[in-house]
């Protein structure tokens, strides 16, 4: 979004109008907050990540180029950010993927579910959102920040490409190799999840 207003903001955020900033900060946090839950997979490494995308860009204000759009610049910072993290932690990182899918705004859970759906419909959908958590977390950084931007959140190649700083052609052919990557590994889960007994519901939807 960019619009008159915004505008106005950025101008004042650049001069140092901590108000401004704030308002800016206040209508992009929550895209910034979940590309870093889809990056970090856990909702307080998230917020943390947010708040250091936020003091990075307070601090970097001046040099925003405003041929960009400012969700766009946030963009790049948040990757930019999460990625440095995530090669720190490689081999150390823990998390549940129980908390991310309760936690999310605006998540996945909500994208899918259907009220209609019955039991063995829940727990399918359950079973397929678990299972791309799971492949998501065997991609690289770099495969993982571009198939989130594209695939989950919906932005197109040009905006990725704008975001990772890479020419377009690059931008698809990394897309193209991570979502190969995730069938591939969703298939290696379904295998090993094969045989293992599934937690059932009793009659009328209750354990």
């Amino acid at each position: 979004m960019t619009d008159h207003r915004e505008k106005e903001l950025i101008a004042k955020a650049k001069q140092g109008d901590m108000l401004a900033f704030e308002e800016l900060i206040l209508r992009h946090e929550k895209i910034v907050y979940n590309v870093a839950l889809r990056m970090m997979n856990n909702s307080e490494d998230a917020k943390d990540i947010s708040q250091e995308v936020f003091l990075k860009a307070y601090k970097n204000m001046k040099n925003f180029d405003e041929r960009s759009m400012f969700s766009t610049w946030l963009y790049r910072i948040t990757t930019n950010t999460c990625i440095d993290e995530m090669r720190k932690r490689k081999g150390k990182q823990s998390y549940s993927l129980e908390e991310e899918l309760e936690n999310e705004e605006g998540s996945m859970q909500r994208q899918i579910a259907d009220e209609g759906e019955t039991p063995e419909e829940s727990l399918l959908r359950e079973e397929r959102k678990s299972e791309l958590l799971q492949a998501l977390d065997t991609l690289s950084e770099e495969h993982k920040a571009a198939v989130i931007l594209r695939d989950i959140r919906g932005l197109s190649y040009e905006e990725v490409a704008e975001i990772v700083d890479l020419p377009m052609g690059t931008v698809k052919s990394r897309i193209s190799r991570a979502r190969n990557q995730l069938k591939n590994e969703i298939l290696k889960i379904r295998e090993r999840n094969e045989g293992k007994p599934r937690h059932k519901k009793g009659k009328e939807g209750r354990p």
